[in-house]
């Protein structure tokens, strides 16, 4: 059974990307995520890990449509945690200075060339660009977790994207406010992570990557869920208003048998001998319950009560 991080990858990459400005936004956040800057004599280039065949097949095919250059296989080992084989790609050529220089990860100068770590402003030209990066960023090194939808759980809503450096991911950060979405940003380790836990931003994000199919199950999820809150609110509720009731009750029967064991019931008044007889001849009845039986008001039968309560305390 697919996880829903796994379900949200695939309906990633069945979405054709037709503009090459945006192929290059979501390439770009792809090896930001997922891949890591290699030189090979005196060449940059990028090498870029995945477990899953189909999202390898879909960058490959991405990336030389684009650049017209293949990447290049250059391991495939088995990740003995996850029992899947890591495919490792590398890009490394002539001219791997232009094509980073395109993804906005490299800037060449007259001395040679630098790492550029922030999200550069070429690749979030609008509105399908900026989504474009955020699909891509997700597909390279994000997950999203959402609580059991048939069973009780406690894990709650979480998605996060994991960057290599804090730069990017304070980028990211910035560039998710162009869809109203504030993240948060926490240092694990070596790697920056970007991450939401509220249902209603994780459903924005969705929005903002055209992910409709799991839009649809985290809307389902949290319907069932809130109701299933709801009901558990309610019959909490119940459960202590019973247990408040309960516990009164058997105060208000010691307090009568304190009397009745002193000065006996016959000799209290009549209306509180009524209550009195009316407690004892019914001790799980709610308050309410033995005013109506009584035919007097709630307020009236918790007076008469309290009386009671005064005369058991100077008898004892």
């Amino acid at each position: 059974m697919s996880t829903f991080t796994e379900e949200l990858k695939n309906e990633i990459i069945q979405q054709p990307i037709e503009r090459t400005c945006c192929r290059i936004a979501f390439l770009s956040a792809y090896i930001r995520t997922s891949g890591s800057i290699i030189v090979t004599n005196g060449n940059y280039g990028f090498e870029i890990v995945t477990e899953n065949e189909r999202t390898a097949e879909y960058v490959c095919e991405l990336f030389e449509t684009v650049f017209s250059t293949p990447l290049t296989v250059s391991a495939a080992n088995l990740d003995v945690k996850s029992g899947r084989d890591k495919l490792k790609f590398e890009c490394v050529g002539e001219n791997s200075y232009e094509i980073l220089d395109k993804l906005g990860i490299l800037q060449k100068h007259e001395d040679g060339a630098s790492l550029v770590f922030g999200i550069s402003e070429k690749l979030n030209a609008d509105a399908d660009c900026m989504s474009a990066y955020v699909k891509g960023a997700f597909l390279g090194g994000g997950s999203c977790t959402l609580p059991e939808e048939q069973t009780y759980s406690r894990t709650g809503y979480h998605f996060e994207v994991v960057f290599s450096n804090r730069i990017t991911a304070s980028d990211y950060c910035e560039l998710l406010c162009e869809f109203e979405v504030l993240a948060k940003l926490v240092t694990r380790k070596d790697s920056a992570v970007v991450y939401v836990k509220s249902k209603e931003v994780i459903s924005d994000l969705l929005n903002a990557m055209q992910a409709d199919k799991c839009l649809k199950k985290l809307n389902r999820i949290v319907e069932k869920k809130d109701k299933s809150n709801n009901e558990n609110r309610v019959s909490n509720c119940s459960v202590s208003n019973i247990d408040k009731a309960l516990t009164a009750s058997v105060a208000q029967i010691k307090a009568i048998e304190v009397i009745s064991q002193t000065i006996g019931l016959k000799n209290l008044k009549a209306n509180l001998f009524e209550v009195a007889e009316a407690r004892l001849a019914d001790k799980n009845a709610s308050m309410q319950e033995l005013a109506d039986r009584l035919h007097i008001s709630k307020s009236c039968i918790n007076h008469r009560m309290r009386k009671i309560f005064a005369m058991a305390a100077q008898l004892s």
